[in-house]
């Protein structure tokens, strides 16, 4: 009888019209596949029912997640999904990733015999016909109208409420979660991960010109790195904002245990719900991603009616590739899932547009991509280093959806699937005065 991973892979090849591009590895411990590409090791027969009964994408997670597949070990996980990305997207001809892959295409086509019958012997190798449970840490997706206060306050604590100790195992003492700041020499260097997340804290306060006296307020704070910063190195007045109750309860300890509770305010509040404005400057790093397109006007409305004439905001973001219907966008069906429910990434022209119709000048608009993927894959490293811990102190299966969203994240950053960007904005005086030197930056060669 044929081994399992040469019947796999020539049922595969069959499905897809084209060469496999990893090595299997099946539950009977044979091998086969291209020599020297990435490993896919199939633990157990129930991935092939997730993958058949949910093509492409949310099937490949599910299996993932349950520990059905796996890689060879630690590091292993970039190659395997560079490989994979073209089994669920196309790219079309400006090189985008943008249509269904190979695997949904090939299943769509149900009328073929061919593809019939390689499904059907498919099945056979999964074993029982019925489709698998999901795994438990995937959230249902609901019905109804997304970004109420309510339902942004579930999302939000389906991924920030794992436990601090959690987050500190994978993002370090700073527990920073967004895009750090590296210096050129330090590019790859996980040991200097420190040292780039208080050049990004520090890059934000420059930008926004923050001076001793002056109040910043902090839109979804996480646990309070930013405002804290602001505080001890700025001498400003800060409230941070967050809808985590984790959060804020971490943040008010390393407040108190700084001796700044006279400078620092944690609050667990909606960005609808502040009404103590003016502020001098308001920051939103890696919050805006929540709002969903439906509310990114109120969202940047808000916030303009929150500062004083003359004052800052910076808007630091994730943002997509624009796609040419912008009605058929739909939300990363593994990310709404698994990660972000209801998040919602937008290109960076739209977010420009929305905070210029509210009444911003936009200013400045810098792009730190690169930074990103950086970060990621020294996030990744501090995740696989203490796997064991970070399962212990949440579940499994949480743990593996982090260590897939952050390799496949970094991915995108490296490949341009993403970008990231820090979009400075003013709310000019009534004469039109932004406060601004006339040179923001100075640029050199490369």
């Amino acid at each position: 009888m044929t081994d399992v991973a040469s019947r796999l892979c020539a049922l595969t090849e069959r499905l897809l019209g084209a060469p496999l591009p990893v090595r299997i590895r099946a539950w009977d411990g044979s091998e086969a596949g291209p020599a020297g590409a990435p490993v896919l090791r199939v633990r157990h027969r129930r991935a092939l029912r997730r993958v058949l009964w949910r093509p492409g994408e949310l099937g490949l997670a599910r299996a993932w997640v349950a520990g059905e597949l796996d890689t060879d070990g630690d590091g292993e996980l970039y190659g395997l999904l560079d490989r994979l990305a073209g089994l669920m997207w196309e790219k079309n001809e400006s090189g985008r990733e943008s249509s269904p892959g190979r695997l949904r295409a090939a299943l769509d086509r149900v009328r073929d015999p061919d593809v019939r019958a390689a499904v059907r012997e498919l099945l056979v190798l999964g074993g029982t016909l019925p489709p698998p449970s999901p795994p438990a840490e995937e959230r249902r997706r609901r019905l109804g109208v997304r970004h109420t206060r309510s339902r942004d306050r579930q999302a939000i604590s389906h991924h920030y409420d794992v436990g601090n100790d959690f987050y500190r195992l994978v993002l370090g003492p700073s527990m920073v979660y967004s895009c750090a700041y590296w210096e050129p020499a330090a590019a790859g260097k996980t040991f200097m991960l420190e040292d780039a997340q208080r050049a990004k804290l520090d890059l934000v306060c420059r930008k926004l010109a923050l001076r001793e006296g002056q109040r910043l307020l902090d839109v979804g704070c996480g646990w309070g790195s930013l405002v804290l910063h602001a505080a001890r190195e700025y001498g400003v007045r800060a409230v941070g904002i967050t809808l985590s109750q984790e959060q804020a309860t971490y943040a008010r300890k390393r407040v108190a245990e700084e001796g700044l509770t006279d400078r620092v305010e944690i609050r667990v509040q909606d960005y609808r719900e502040v009404r103590d404005g003016p502020y001098d400057a308001i920051s939103s790093i890696g919050m805006a991603e929540h709002v969903g397109r439906e509310r990114y006007r109120e969202y940047a409305g808000d916030l303009y009616e929150l500062l004083r004439p003359g004052g800052r905001l910076l808007n630091h973001q994730i943002g997509r590739r624009p796609v040419s219907d912008e009605s058929a966008y739909e939300v990363d069906e593994f990310i709404d899932a698994y990660v972000f429910p209801d998040g919602e990434l937008a290109p960076v022209g739209q977010t420009v547009s929305v905070l210029e119709e509210a009444g911003f000048e936009v200013r400045d608009l810098e792009s730190l991509r690169e930074h990103y993927a950086l970060t990621l894959r020294a996030w990744v490293a501090n995740l696989e280093a203490a796997f064991s811990e970070a399962a212990r102190l949440s579940s499994y299966g949480r743990a593996r959806v982090w260590r897939l969203y952050m390799a496949a994240s970094a991915l995108a950053f490296e490949h341009n699937r993403i970008g990231i960007n820090q979009v400075l904005a003013v709310r000019t005086t009534p004469g039109g005065d932004s406060g601004l030197l006339l040179r923001t930056r100075e640029w050199r060669a490369a």
